[in-house]
């Protein structure tokens, strides 16, 4: 009779502990697609209303949520900081449109498609989704007019480019936040994810591209904001020499107020940077990592050489490293002084503070998930059902993803849920479980994702051109990523 008391009161615990999960992301979804509720807000509520449903006190829940913000902002804030820096310096500087016009003179019309994928893969790596559209899709719409290929042919792959580093690689917000959740190893995550980012990028970039552009007749949007400092080699567009703040100096210099530090700055003539030493910088942080986890694979605890990896590889010091290689390659090589160097690292916060917002409350959200006791229940059902712990990532990762629009709290969430798991798995395991999360995060954007409404609006197609288009695009990169995930589960 004890034993048939306590599993009804397990029964009855776990059909509370489903609710609350049902309750609380229900309540997120409706507050951010609904009522558009900022996600910030919209995950404090959730947590809230989770964790009082699912058992918890109302000081333990808001302990809980604390808890969680600050794990989360103590692992990911730092870094996904640091890159959005690195990120900073390489659009003000022109870094980034140096490497574009470089394949652009060098490449045939034939093989462009393969090149900006590539190139958007490479400054995607520091740069976010947004920024990356908004400096590549200028370039995308001159090449396109250049070289007389479909928009399509061009941009899908560069926009798939973009996407699959934001969904997979580091030091993006969102596989930063699953690698923290899972506890996974970054530079292993890292290493992983760039194997898998192959045959995402070319399946979803163009190779479909290059489909989708014969049956998609779009015609080229009039272009705009180009930035005429960073095409032309000698900084001198149609109506003048520019500045480095970007303003038009009329042949001489002359005195700009910077809105970042709200001084009075001297703006020097812009030189854009050295190509190699552009791709160097960009590349600097990933390199260090990828070998602290070669180091890890391949040499004995205790090595000199590994222990050397092991600290340059760590990711705050291989991204503060490429900060402060970015100031002299970036910045100093281009004729920026110290304030405008200051300015421009500074005024590449303001931009990410809404993302580490929702990184934080999303962490507070998933602790939260932890305390309640939902990832237990989420491990032991995926045991009885013997369910693959990377298609359960990837399948909570969907659903969250398509119900709320946002890849980066689809990502939050599914990695709280599926977090205890990951103690019984082995750490190649782990790392691609954080992958399969994030691959999932990306499935099918459609009208409640702020990016394909900023995709239709650049390209100037309709809503059923762009779910042809950028929603489909999405959904073959979630689905490769899955089965490179899988694939290398079978390896590894």
């Amino acid at each position: 009779m004890t034993l048939l008391a306590a599993a009804v009161d397990k029964g009855a615990g776990d059909t509370r502990l489903v609710l609350a999960a049902i309750l609380g992301i229900a309540l997120v979804v409706v507050l951010i697609t609904w009522l558009k509720v900022h996600p910030f807000l919209a995950l404090i509520l959730g947590s809230l209303l989770l964790g009082i449903v699912g058992g918890l006190a109302f000081t333990d829940t808001i302990a809980s949520f604390q808890a969680g913000v600050g794990a989360t902002v103590g692992s990911v804030g730092v870094l996904i900081a640091l890159g959005a820096m690195i990120g900073g310096m390489l659009a003000e500087s022109g870094g980034a449109d140096r490497v574009v016009n470089a394949v652009v003179d060098r490449v045939s019309s034939k093989r462009m498609p393969w090149a900006m994928a590539g190139v958007a893969a490479l400054i995607g790596i520091p740069l976010f989704f947004e920024v990356g559209v908004v400096l590549l899709v200028p370039i995308v719409l001159l090449v396109a007019r250049r070289t007389r290929l479909p928009v399509l042919a061009v941009g899908i792959p560069a926009l798939a480019g973009l996407s699959v580093l934001h969904g997979l690689v580091p030091p993006h917000p969102g596989p930063l936040v699953a690698i923290a959740a899972l506890h996974a190893d970054l530079g292993r995550t890292l290493l992983f994810g760039l194997i898998c980012a192959i045959p995402c990028v070319i399946l979803a970039g163009p190779v479909f591209g290059s489909w989708i552009s014969r049956r998609l007749d779009l015609p080229a949007p009039v272009m705009f904001g180009r930035r005429e400092n960073v095409n032309n080699e000698d900084g001198d567009g149609p109506s003048g020499p520019v500045d480095d703040l970007g303003g038009v100096t009329g042949g001489g210099q002359r005195t700009a107020v910077d809105n970042a530090v709200g001084t009075a700055v001297e703006a020097p003539p812009r030189r854009l940077p050295a190509l190699g030493a552009t791709i160097a910088t960009v590349l600097l942080p990933v390199v260090l990592m990828l070998l602290r986890a070669i180091g890890e694979l391949t040499l004995d605890e205790g090595n000199r050489v590994r222990s050397v990896l092991d600290v340059i590889g760590t990711p705050m010091i291989a991204l503060l490293a490429g900060v402060i290689l970015a100031m002299f390659t970036l910045g100093t090589a281009v004729g920026f002084g110290r304030q405008k160097i200051s300015a421009t690292l500074g005024g590449s916060l303001p931009a990410i503070a809404g993302i580490l917002l929702i990184v934080a409350a999303g962490g507070g959200f998933k602790q939260v998930l932890v305390d309640a006791g939902v990832g237990d229940l989420v491990g032991r059902t995926a045991q009885d059902w013997s369910i693959n712990a990377l298609v359960l990532g990837w399948l909570v990762a969907v659903g969250i993803r398509l119900a709320t629009g946002s890849a980066t709290v689809a990502t939050i969430t599914a990695a709280g849920i599926v977090a205890p798991l990951a103690g019984g798995l082995d750490g190649n395991t782990v790392a691609l479980l954080a992958l399969a999360i994030g691959a999932g995060s990306l499935f099918f954007s459609h009208v409640n994702d702020a990016g394909f409404w900023l995709v239709k609006e650049y390209f100037g197609m309709t809503v059923g051109q762009t779910i042809k288009s950028w929603s489909v695009m999405e959904t073959i990169i979630s689905v490769t990523g899955l089965a490179a995930v899988l694939v290398l589960s079978a390896i590894f």
